[in-house]
């Protein structure tokens, strides 16, 4: 089918699922970056400054609550209508919602409206990035031969890390600003960035088609009626089992990119400009790890690589903050590089391994809603345990032995994944 409106080429897959996941998650870490620097005091300035930043993570949590509604949402019309339409509108609505954000007055323009909006225009980007990560994913791997499912699925998972080195990058811009200007209007620029990050998205989106392994379902009439209720019905062990596996790459990756920036400028005494920086270094390790962790998924298995990513994730969460600790510069550097790794080799992997665990008729539905439930136990309760947990004790041990024990689930949960059964059981025919 070399040619055909089915058959796009390699380049326009990776950039359908690449450049159109960063942007999505571009628009949702500028807002844990705000959450982090910002927003405790423009739409929380009557609580105290441990509450208002316990008040900005829980609205930063509150997209993580919206994107599994958002996942079963979007995965049952990308089961029943196709998976490009779906990532359209995913991109519009998260794109759109960020912009919004980027306009909205404060507490001190609007009172108590202004945190309400901020709410309920987080629910609407979570519901948006709910659907994106599962459409992004299948476009990807569904168009894959069987031995390159991992390369292909992992296009998809460029677009975490490129979101956090682009969010941070727009962060560090304004960072420099005086501190009553970056307050008043400098933050305010990242946000609204989105439009033109949309547009190009959308364009790039626009052009792809659905695979061909998705199109032979729909051409039988085989698409599932309520795709979330068959799974419930017929797939409950392997939804539990992916939801827990989904846990521990969030879990760490939002300790470092979130709660470290509130942590280590208040806490510790680094410079936002100095955090923001490390961070955004340690995207460029994220994503090559991403590329070696995928060819070795291809060759020796996603599953083998994934158990060894979330074993890392268990041991090196009391390393990581030991070296923050310290108040070095280049130590922190070195723990958020090592963090990045560790994610680096699960998301290398599950693209590939959640692609292989569920059947084409329900597998938007699926992996989105696995890979949305585990983001919200692992990254929107992370940054607020970890808040508690310091208010409380003042020591960064037991938020680290928190991550452990998050990670562990991941790691007991993927060994009971069998990577390959839905695509063996169906015998549908792929390029």
């Amino acid at each position: 089918m070399a040619g055909s409106p089915s058959a796009p080429s390699r380049r326009s897959i990776f950039a359908a699922s690449f450049i159109g996941t960063s942007i999505e998650w571009y628009d949702y870490y500028i807002f844990g970056t705000a959450a982090a620097l910002v927003f405790g005091t423009l739409f929380f300035p009557q609580f105290s400054s441990v509450a208002g930043t316990l008040a900005a993570f829980g609205t930063f949590a509150v997209g993580f609550i919206a994107r599994p509604l958002g996942a079963a949402v979007i995965g049952h019309y990308g089961d029943r209508i196709g998976r490009k339409a779906m990532l359209v509108l995913t991109l519009l609505l998260t794109g759109g919602a960020t912009a919004l954000i980027g306009l909205l007055p404060t507490y001190a323009a609007i009172g108590v409206a202004a945190p309400l909006l901020l709410v309920l225009l987080r629910l609407l980007q979570g519901f948006g990035v709910g659907g994106e990560w599962g459409g992004a994913v299948l476009i990807a791997t569904e168009h894959a031969s069987p031995r390159r499912r991992a390369v292909y699925g992992s296009f998809a998972q460029f677009g975490v890390p490129i979101g956090v080195l682009t969010s941070n990058l727009a962060f560090l811009a304004v960072a420099g600003l005086p501190d009553e200007s970056f307050v008043s209007w400098g933050w305010r620029i990242p946000f609204l960035l989105s439009v033109v990050l949309v547009v190009v998205g959308f364009v790039v989106r626009s052009r792809l088609q659905d695979a061909p392994e998705f199109e032979q379902v729909k051409a039988k009439r085989e698409t599932s009626t309520v795709p979330f209720t068959e799974l419930l019905r017929r797939h409950p062990r392997v939804l539990a089992l992916a939801s827990l596996a989904s846990i521990a790459p969030p879990a760490v990756g939002y300790t470092v990119i979130v709660y470290m920036l509130s942590y280590g400028t208040t806490a510790l005494d680094y410079e936002r400009t100095t955090l923001l920086t490390l961070i955004m270094l340690s995207t460029v390790v994220w994503v090559a790890t991403i590329v070696v962790a995928a060819l070795l998924s291809d060759r020796f298995g996603s599953k083998r690589v994934f158990v060894i990513g979330a074993l890392t994730a268990v041991i090196w969460p009391v390393p990581m903050f030991a070296l923050v600790n310290t108040g070095s510069a280049g130590l922190a550097g070195l723990a958020f590089a090592v963090a990045a790794v560790v994610q680096g080799i699960m998301a290398g992997a599950q693209g590939g391994l959640f692609s292989e665990i569920f059947p084409v008729r329900v597998r938007y539905s699926g992996i989105s809603i696995a890979y949305q439930v585990g983001g919200m136990v692992g990254g929107a309760i992370t940054p607020l345990v970890a808040t508690a947990l310091f208010g409380a004790t003042g020591s960064s041990t037991p938020i680290a032995l928190y991550v452990t024990a998050l990670s562990l689930l991941s790691l007991v949960a993927v060994f009971g994944l069998r990577e390959g059964s839905a695509r063996s059981a169906e015998q549908v025919p792929v390029r």
